[in-house]
């Protein structure tokens, strides 16, 4: 068993209740931020028993923030998007092959690293994972 299996979610993702507030616009995007971070605590809370390094699972953790906020970003551009419940707004933006790319531009190497946690959201959420 990894250091990493025996985390909580409090240890390894302290400020996940602050994301809403770091990731607004405007006061609309609370209600939206809180369903965003109560759409990614089971995948949080199920993440350190993966045996991943505390490095990896600190890795996703920094990603499905920036997920997050791309998420609310986005919400701006489309107006579709906007009133879609939080899954399916994320059922758009994320699939098998990763994520959206980051605005603004991220390196290459960065925009691998966050489809590949895209990539095991998105594995995750077709899976039976979720229920066990």
């Amino acid at each position: 068993m990894t250091e990493a299996a025996v985390m909580t979610l409090d240890q390894y993702c302290p400020d996940l209740e602050d994301w809403p507030e770091r990731w607004k616009f405007d006061e609309h995007d609370i209600a939206p931020g809180q369903a965003i971070v109560e759409f990614f605590k089971p995948f949080l809370q199920w993440l350190p028993g993966t045996n991943l390094s505390i490095k990896t699972l600190h890795r996703h953790r920094d990603h499905l923030w920036l997920l997050g906020g791309e998420l609310i970003r986005q919400r701006y551009d489309d107006p579709k998007l906007k009133k879609m419940p939080t899954h399916k707004a994320f059922g758009l933006l994320i699939e098998e092959e990763g994520g959206p790319l980051i605005w603004p531009r991220i390196s290459e190497t960065e925009q691998n690293a966050f489809d590949a946690t895209c990539r095991k959201l998105y594995k995750y959420l077709n899976s039976d994972q979720r229920s066990g």
